[in-house]
């Protein structure tokens, strides 16, 4: 269970495909390696995956080297195929028993990309690339649609964001100069996939409305 609260960015040092049903992924990051056990669970760009090894850096940069593989549910539901050396993504510890919630609950489990449509900036400002903050106009995967609304939650790329507005199967949703700080959505692109997790609670609430008696 994670909160979509980034608190770190990791870089893919080493991308293997075994076979066409799994990919093993090295990843960088600033975690000390102490506080990981094998078999943790991170979030990487909104997707939990269970830790498989961990090692040193060799950069001179501090944390740890951690692994990780995707099988073909990911695969086929995430963007993670596409990962290759050099691709920064959002990082997320699981939360422990206690810790604040300051997102919303988030499980890891992509539904599948969207796209980002447009991108608005809003009240310009020189000394910041993206002006104070910016508006994201995005694209939800097929199906999904029934699960936004206006002022819910949702978590993209594993950052917990509020919904502002909704049209048919588009979306808005405003970013600040601290969230471009901290997670990768400074270089996000008119035309890029992001991960979509719906809230939690909005597939409970359709799936009790489903099986509600009829009549």
């Amino acid at each position: 269970m994670f909160t979509g609260i980034v608190t770190a960015i990791g870089e893919v040092v080493e991308a293997q495909r075994k076979g066409p049903s799994l990919k093993r992924l090295a990843i960088a990051c600033p975690y000390e390696a102490e506080g990981i056990a094998i078999g943790a669970s991170i979030a990487c760009a909104g997707v939990c995956l269970t830790v498989t090894a961990l090692r040193a850096r060799t950069d001179g940069e501090p944390g740890c080297i951690f692994q990780v593989e995707a099988a073909a549910e990911t695969l086929a539901k995430t963007v993670v195929g596409t990962w290759e050396p050099g691709t920064r993504i959002n990082l997320e510890r699981s939360l422990k028993v206690g810790d604040e919630l300051g997102g919303h609950l988030v499980v890891g489990h992509v539904d599948g990309p969207g796209r980002i449509l447009k991108i608005d900036a809003i009240e310009p400002d020189p000394d910041e690339p993206w002006g104070a903050t910016a508006r994201f106009h995005i694209r939800a995967p097929q199906g999904l649609e029934r699960f936004i609304a206006t002022k819910g939650s949702i978590c993209l790329d594993g950052t917990s964001l509020t919904i502002n507005t909704v049209e048919d199967d588009v979306f808005t949703v405003l970013l600040i100069p601290h969230s471009f700080a901290v997670t990768t959505w400074g270089e996000r692109k008119e035309g890029d996939s992001v991960h979509v997790e719906v809230d939690l609670m909005a597939r409970y609430a359709a799936r009790l409305a489903e099986a509600r008696p009829q009549g």
